[in-house]
């Protein structure tokens, strides 16, 4: 079976207009298990896009965040390619009506990746990637430039809340960037490092629906990446995974030697 990012984006982006925009900081909302947020818009998301690709693409599976962990294990386990959702990432922002959060696709065969797409409905920015077109930006070519910095010159985009309390106390105490951000949805902080809005990366833990598309398009952008534990970022599991990031070589190299990261192979 074939898969056109164009069918893709004619699914998600009207779903993300229609679903997302008109319930943006007007949702009632409550709390998952693990204590993250939970709004009807994730859920009638969820319904509507898992529908349109289940008509679409028949012999393809669905995995989607609100699912139970044993549903997730089965469908991972299975050898047919999987249809990855998070159908609102950046909940806790879409609620308070912070305008940053998105949509995230990735397909899944025979354990990678090969398809991602980000899309956010407040800017109207669809970043995706496939091994035909490359990474695209609303359907341009999407690439990551040279930075010429210095990782003391780099803007960083930095989750604390997950990271180590020692390495977290460490970046706070001997700050080894010029600036930092922390903005609230993984995928699209992947994105936004593939457009160049900031230099270098670091997420202590994500799971494979937040960072699989947005590690992709990254990638596929150019950029540099891997966990704290020198592997590459993407796993075909449940599992959650660390990710260090850089738009470019040098700063890469540097970021992981001040980050004591080794990478394998």
């Amino acid at each position: 079976m074939s898969y056109s990012l164009a069918e893709l984006q004619a699914i998600i982006l009207p779903a993300a207009r229609d679903e997302l925009l008109p319930r943006f900081a007007r949702v009632e909302r409550r709390h998952k298990v693990d204590g993250s947020l939970l709004t009807e818009a994730d859920l009638a998301m969820q319904e509507r896009v898992a529908g349109q690709l289940q008509q679409q693409f028949p012999g393809t599976d669905f995995l989607a965040e609100e699912m139970t962990a044993a549903e997730q294990v089965q469908l991972l386990q299975s050898d047919k390619p999987v249809w990855c959702l998070d159908p609102l990432d950046g909940t806790s922002n879409f609620a308070a009506g912070i305008p940053y959060f998105c949509v995230s696709l990735a397909l899944l065969r025979q354990g990678e990746v090969v398809l991602g797409l980000v899309y956010d409905p407040v800017r109207d920015e669809c970043f995706s990637a496939d091994a035909a077109n490359g990474a695209l930006l609303n359907g341009s070519p999407l690439a990551t430039v040279a930075s010429g910095l210095s990782l003391k010159r780099a803007t960083a985009l930095i989750d604390f809340k997950r990271l180590e309390q020692g390495l977290a106390r460490r970046l706070v105490s001997d700050i080894p960037y010029a600036s930092q951000r922390s903005f609230g949805s993984v995928a699209l902080d992947w994105c936004w490092m593939a457009a160049g809005r900031s230099h270098v990366y670091l997420h202590g833990r994500s799971n494979i629906w937040d960072y699989a598309a947005g590690n992709y398009i990254f990638l596929a952008a150019g950029g540099f990446a891997s966990t704290l534990e020198g592997e590459a970022v993407f796993s075909h599991a449940l599992v959650p995974r660390s990710s260090v990031a850089a738009i470019d070589q040098p700063l890469f190299s540097e970021w992981c030697e001040y980050l004591g990261v080794v990478i394998r192979g």
